[in-house]
């Protein structure tokens, strides 16, 4: 698919799949945020907070969905979105987006994006509404 305006409702943008979440990855976040809560970077605090260990900022998750639209930053921008965090993010998990088109109506393309972890665990799901330019 080279641009979206071919795309029809009912397909999907390429699917992408984030590297193994590493600690260095949720302390670059942590500065970048300024969310410094323990439990996304220190394994004793996690613990402490009754998880299994460290778990991704929800934030750092979300954030990635943008990259499922960056091939198409010349033909339009994220306008809008609506997230639901559904599960954790633990170190290592190997996270994939996914975005499919649900509804067309010129200039808005509206996607159902989720993001899900190797298990196939939904982790994130939500609506990307997509303004294209010149239409």
């Amino acid at each position: 698919m080279s641009t979206l305006t071919q795309l029809q409702v009912g397909e999907s943008l390429t699917e992408v799949q984030l590297e193994p979440v590493s600690r260095m990855d949720l302390i670059k976040y942590s500065g970048a945020s300024g969310d410094f809560n323990p439990i996304h970077t220190i394994d004793d605090e996690a613990k402490k907070a009754g998880l299994p260990g460290i778990i991704a900022h929800g934030m750092w998750t979300m954030g990635n969905l943008a990259k499922l639209f960056t091939a198409y930053y010349e033909e339009g921008f994220i306008q809008d979105y609506s997230i639901r965090f559904k599960g954790m993010v633990f170190l290592n998990d190997v996270v994939t987006l996914r975005a499919t088109l649900t509804e067309k109506q010129d200039p808005l393309l509206r996607f159902k994006v989720q993001a899900v972890n190797q298990q196939g665990n939904e982790v994130l799901k939500g609506e990307v509404v997509y303004h294209q330019y010149g239409h």
